[in-house]
């Protein structure tokens, strides 16, 4: 692909999203809404049976239009949240047509010429080119606290253990467990058609396909590749377990990460206080910690529970808990963020 040259903001520009109608679709609008690029046009695009319905945006009506081949001229950021077929059809075809591609599937995700962005990891990496990619919603989510320790201290192993919402497997999914939770509480029964297994008070593995060779499932295996491109660590050993729990949208996860040298969590606490997309909550003496209900709708990863990982009697290793709204930093706000950073002027 070609290099292009950052978009001037001395104009409002012409947006596209592709999936408008899905969760993070309305959410891209959102963020658009509260950031920090102006809009000229928005083009919501989805399939044949959803044209002619109305969004949303500043107040307005927009009506969404059908996704086509031509859909895409006059577009200067194109943003796609419509599953890795479509992007791989339709990101190439946006692209011809001059538009910068910021893709949410995992259509481009392990492709080394496709940059893998996380704004507050490794924006510089880039590099203005014509289409990025989005990354998996743990991955995203995790790496906004982990880039500045590493940068601090050099990571050089790290274990995952995730609590991922419903929000993960979209609208479907979410609202699945709504009803599945309205029909426990009533007794009655309820048989599950978007997740393999009742998801109201229950928690299991993460419902992606298990690899025959590592035993690890899909989910897995990406939060492993995924991580080590955004920290540019091809080789960092990394073991994780992924589960589904009954939460509408906030993904929460367990970390301990060994470092090179010695750290303390009072330095850790004090590295991420100053970190961009970070915000601490670790009140011990009120047992307060990050949790899934306040992380949600909120633009920032929580951390806490940062303390010493007793189980490496070296002082390298530190365990903290993270929560993170899936949506809008595991999706549509890390997207937008990207084009901001794309946008002459709009970076942040």
């Amino acid at each position: 692909m070609t290099i292009q040259n950052p978009i001037p903001q001395s104009r409002a520009l012409n947006i596209a999203i592709v999936g408008a109608t899905g969760a993070v679709g309305a959410e891209l609008i959102g963020c658009l809404e509260r950031g920090a690029i102006e809009v000229s046009e928005l083009r919501l695009l989805a399939s044949a049976r959803s044209a002619g319905r109305k969004m949303a945006f500043h107040g307005q009506d927009v009506e969404i239009q059908e996704l086509r081949e031509d859909s895409f001229v006059g577009i200067d950021i194109a943003f796609f949240s419509a599953g890795a077929s479509l992007s791989r059809h339709y990101a190439p075809l946006a692209i011809a047509a001059g538009a910068r591609v910021i893709d949410n599937s995992s259509a481009f995700r392990t492709d080394p010429l496709i940059p893998l962005i996380v704004p507050e990891a490794n924006a510089a990496a880039m590099m203005n080119a014509p289409l990025v990619a989005n990354p998996n919603c743990v991955a995203a989510i995790a790496t906004v606290a982990l880039a500045p320790l590493h940068r601090a201290w050099s990571i050089r192993r790290l274990n995952y253990a995730t609590y991922q919402s419903a929000s993960g497997a979209g609208a479907a999914a979410m609202e699945e467990l709504r009803a599945g939770t309205q029909a426990a509480l009533d007794g009655e029964e309820f048989a599950p058609s978007v997740l393999p297994h009742s998801y109201a008070f229950n928690l299991f593995s993460h419902n992606a396909d298990i690899d025959p060779e590592t035993g690890y499932n899909g989910e897995e295996l990406k939060v492993i590749a995924e991580t080590r491109r955004i920290l540019d660590l091809p080789q960092l050993p990394i073991g994780v377990t992924c589960v589904r729990v009954p939460v509408l949208r906030a993904h929460s996860m367990a970390l301990s990460v060994r470092f090179e040298d010695h750290v303390t969590p009072d330095q850790v606490r004090d590295c991420l206080a100053r970190a961009p997309g970070v915000r601490i909550v670790d009140d011990a003496a009120a047992n307060h910690f990050p949790m899934p209900c306040e992380a949600t709708g909120q633009d920032d990863v929580l951390v806490g529970r940062i303390r010493q990982d007793l189980g490496d009697p070296s002082g390298r290793t530190i365990a903290l808990f993270v929560a993170g709204d899936q949506l809008l930093k595991g999706a549509a706000l890390n997207a937008v963020q990207i084009a901001e950073r794309l946008v002459v002027g709009a970076a942040t």
